[in-house]
């Protein structure tokens, strides 16, 4: 999003963005102070679902009178704010985190991402009729990082905020009954669960939906079990990147496909972010860059996505998400049954293919 031709220099520009950048960051923020509350950190509520919250309250209620002059910057942080926080997102990764879990930890990695976007696309379409973007964006954010997924996802379907807001609700909700539910299975020793410590810790690093969901769980086990968890979970988040490419080819080879067929073929979508993003990866793993600026680069990752999620929030409008109904939530139940059972069988199958 190139910012438009202003006459007289980029100052209106600039006012004309400040409004919303500056309500969007402002509730960024204040999400990030209550996520450093214990009692949501323990139940695994991060800054970004606590962003889009607060803006969902204030967009349907005192939002709605200061929407006019906002609106601009409100648009620019949805969009902007959202890609340069998904770039710097990279600095959170390693390439020497794949050695910690094996080749069978990657492996089980994509095949419950594969596994469950194809799910939700054709259980979505099929069974329950939803519109491709809805289904698209639930299976991303069960398949890959939850909220940060689902952000990621919707500038290459250029997806409506309200189908954002019905994805992250859907992440919220299974994502926070895992935080309960994966240390009560670990403790029955079932006999489809993996039984050891570090290997519970991968499978839940595998299908759980939120890093900060990851740690909630795992921690409840053991230290060991969290560690491995979390390594887990950053390498199913590095094939975000490969994900969107590949998202982006397919929908541009189906638009092609409708372009001989007569109807109009919308241009593909390069998400040059997701380049950027394994750059940004690359250059982390390296380790040439300062621990401190590393640190500043994170606060400043988890105050764009806070912004762009409190964006989305002030976006959207509740009328809407009620019109979606029961449909996208029965997908999202469904996809979570699969992680949980489906994702447990992934892993061993991993294990012997290694």
């Amino acid at each position: 999003m190139a910012p438009p031709a202003a006459a007289g220099g980029g100052m209106p520009w600039v006012r004309a963005m400040l409004p919303g950048v500056a309500l969007s960051a402002a509730l960024g923020g204040l999400a990030m102070g209550l996520g450093q509350l214990d009692w949501l950190a323990r139940h695994g509520f991060s800054a970004l679902t606590l962003a889009i919250c607060l803006g969902i309250v204030l967009g349907n209620t005192a939002g709605r009178h200061m929407q006019g002059a906002a609106q601009p910057g409100i648009v620019f942080s949805k969009g902007m704010l959202l890609r340069a926080g998904i770039v710097l997102y990279g600095f959170r990764l390693t390439l020497q985190d794949i050695a910690q879990i094996g080749w069978s930890g990657v492996l089980s990695d994509a095949l419950v991402l594969c596994s469950t976007f194809a799910l939700a696309l054709l259980l979505g379409r099929r069974l329950f009729g939803l519109e491709r973007n809805t289904a698209m964006l639930i299976g991303a954010g069960s398949s890959i990082c939850g909220a940060a997924a689902v952000l990621a996802t919707q500038p290459v379907l250029k997806a409506k905020a309200e189908q954002v807001t019905v994805a992250v609700s859907t992440v919220v909700l299974f994502g926070t009954a895992t935080i309960f539910l994966y240390p009560w299975l670990y403790r029955q020793q079932l006999h489809w669960l993996p039984s050891s410590a570090a290997g519970f810790g991968v499978y839940a690093g595998s299908t759980i939906h939120e890093v900060a969901q990851v740690v909630a769980a795992a921690r409840a086990i053991s230290p060991e079990t969290a560690d491995l968890a979390v390594i887990a979970k950053m390498v199913r988040v590095m094939m975000l990147a490969p994900f969107l490419l590949a998202l982006s080819f397919w929908l541009g080879r189906r638009g092609a496909q409708r372009g001989r067929q007569g109807a109009d073929a919308p241009p593909i979508t390069v998400p040059w972010f997701a380049f950027v993003f394994v750059a940004a990866t690359a250059l982390n793993s390296a380790g040439v860059l300062p621990a401190a600026l590393v640190q500043t680069l994170l606060a400043a990752d988890t105050l764009l996505l806070a912004a762009a999620m409190a964006a989305l929030g002030l976006s959207t409008h509740l009328s809407a998400v009620r019109q979606a109904g029961w449909r996208p939530l029965l997908l999202a139940g469904l996809l979570f049954i699969w992680l949980i059972g489906g994702g447990a069988m992934l892993n061993r199958a991993a294990l012997l293919l290694n």
